[in-house]
């Protein structure tokens, strides 16, 4: 073979020692670059964290962390809620100078993250830099859960609220990836919620996406009949259509909307285009990202690494494509778009405040602290929490590969200039609220309690008709 027939003459004849198994990872890095873009070979470390990110689950102390600079410490970005590094005392801005009483100061954040990992149970040591101050501190590890399905604000005990704080009759969900847990936790929250509510907001900003099986669930839960999602593979075979089973888990009388972004892409698509041809939900925000391909994770070296291969193509309902191809233009068909009338794009200045309001809901231990010193790491998987780290910088774009984090935010700065200047000033001060700031959400809001309005005026005048038969609810 071509491949093994170089590794044995660059292994014979290269001036310098080699390590072969470097050169074929290389090799297969190579081979899967000429490939589409989210297609790749996933080498042991990067499969590790990935694995992670899907499961939602790792065993360690619960932190997100960053290296400012190559050689100088470790910094905490900050502690997850409920996790051992807050019980502990560890705080945002904190310096890892000392692990287990070895010095890791000058060790890159790889290895750092390595000693802060280990089994369940077991205790681990931290001398941590805090302004002037050495800081000793111990935990023990636990197994850290990864959140996918959140909400609107926390209360006072730190439990997600999955009501709007401006209008509590209002439900909110907001759903920040697609993982093995994903669908537990939405239908938990829905369960809870026991459609007590008047419209349904579910947020998919941000969310690059995830399992196939997690978006066909998700969808199945609003839906009582019709196609959800079907998936083509090469030549454009038809392999595969999901059908919603009958029954669902929020009342169908009850309105219902979906956001969207640039960064909303894979599975958040599937499910924005499976309720909105379905006409289940409207869609408000801005157009989807246009990833329509659908990858499998073949493992290696008996699970060490592993190959993810783009094996299909998704379409939605319409059978309208989903897919942007790399010569398409904004006159293509691809993607999610929001409805008429609802597509809001966010100016700059708001989607950072935004962002900030977002991140202290979700890290309490950031409030009151500048975010501006906390960019995101040199690394995309330089965190001991997961390969895809908060971006505590500025919006930035990711590389869609991930099929977990897929970013295109730059689109952002076209209506900055329009932008009020009250609002704007508001927005620099740290006034203005999530509802003040998010249009899109207010949009959708909006048109839900209003068609809702009139759809209740309609029933009272036509009070004498008898009633339609209620759609059943999907067991839990």
């Amino acid at each position: 073979m071509l491949v093994g027939e170089a590794l044995e003459m660059i292994d014979r004849h290269y001036v310098e020692p080699v390590d072969d198994r470097e050169l074929i990872l290389a090799a297969l890095a190579g081979m899967t670059s000429k490939l589409d873009q989210h297609s790749e070979f996933i080498p042991p470390l990067d499969y590790e964290s990935f694995q992670d990110n899907i499961q939602q689950e790792f065993a360690g102390i619960g932190i997100y962390v960053d290296q400012p600079a190559a050689d100088g410490p470790v910094r905490v970005i900050t502690p997850l809620v409920g996790s051992p590094a807050l019980a502990a005392g560890v705080m945002p801005g904190d310096q890892i100078i000392r692990v287990d009483g070895q010095t890791v100061s000058a060790m890159d954040i790889r290895a750092v993250s390595d000693r802060l990992r280990g089994p369940v149970g077991t205790t681990v040591a931290l001398t941590l830099q805090r302004g002037d101050e050495e800081v000793q501190t111990s935990m023990i590890r636990d197994n850290i859960q990864m959140e996918s399905v959140i909400g609107d604000h926390r209360d006072a005990d730190n439990r997600w609220v999955y009501r709007l704080d401006e209008n509590p009759r209002v439900a909110y969900v907001r759903m920040t990836s697609f993982g093995d847990k994903t669908v537990n936790e939405l239908r938990d929250v829905l369960k809870d919620l026991d459609d007590d509510f008047d419209a349904l907001v579910l947020d998919l900003r941000g969310n690059g996406g995830g399992l196939l099986t997690a978006a066909i669930d998700v969808s199945d839960m609003f839906l009582e009949s019709g196609k959800i999602v079907s998936t083509k593979t090469r030549g454009g075979k038809l392999e595969e259509t999901a059908e919603s089973t009958s029954g669902t888990l929020v009342d169908f009388e009850i309105p219902m909307a979906i956001l969207i972004d640039h960064d909303s892409a894979s599975a958040s698509e599937i499910v924005a285009a499976a309720l909105q041809d379905n006409r289940r939900a409207i869609v408000g925000g801005t157009r989807s990202y246009g990833k329509g391909t659908v990858q499998n994770i073949l493992p290696l070296e008996y699970g060490r690494s592993a190959l993810r291969l783009t094996v299909a193509k998704y379409y939605r309902p319409s059978d309208a494509n989903i897919h942007r191809g790399k010569d398409d233009t904004e006159e293509d068909v691809w993607g999610v778009t929001p409805d008429e009338g609802l597509e809001i794009e966010l100016d700059l200045a708001s989607l950072r405040r935004l962002m900030t309001l977002w991140q202290e809901a979700s890290y309490p231990s950031l409030k009151g602290i500048d975010r501006a010193t906390f960019a995101a790491a040199s690394q995309p998987e330089a965190a001991e929490l997961s390969p895809e780290e908060p971006n505590f910088g500025e919006p930035s774009a990711a590389n869609p590969a991930t099929d977990v984090q897929v970013v295109d935010v730059a689109a952002t700065d076209a209506s900055a200039a329009s932008t009020d200047e009250t609002t704007l000033q508001d927005v620099i001060a740290g006034d203005a609220t999530v509802w003040q700031l998010d249009k899109p959400l207010v949009a959708v809001v909006q048109k839900m309690l209003e068609s809702r309005d009139r759809d209740e005026s309609s029933v009272s005048e036509e009070s004498d008709e008898p009633e339609t038969e209620q759609v059943p609810r999907k067991a839990g």
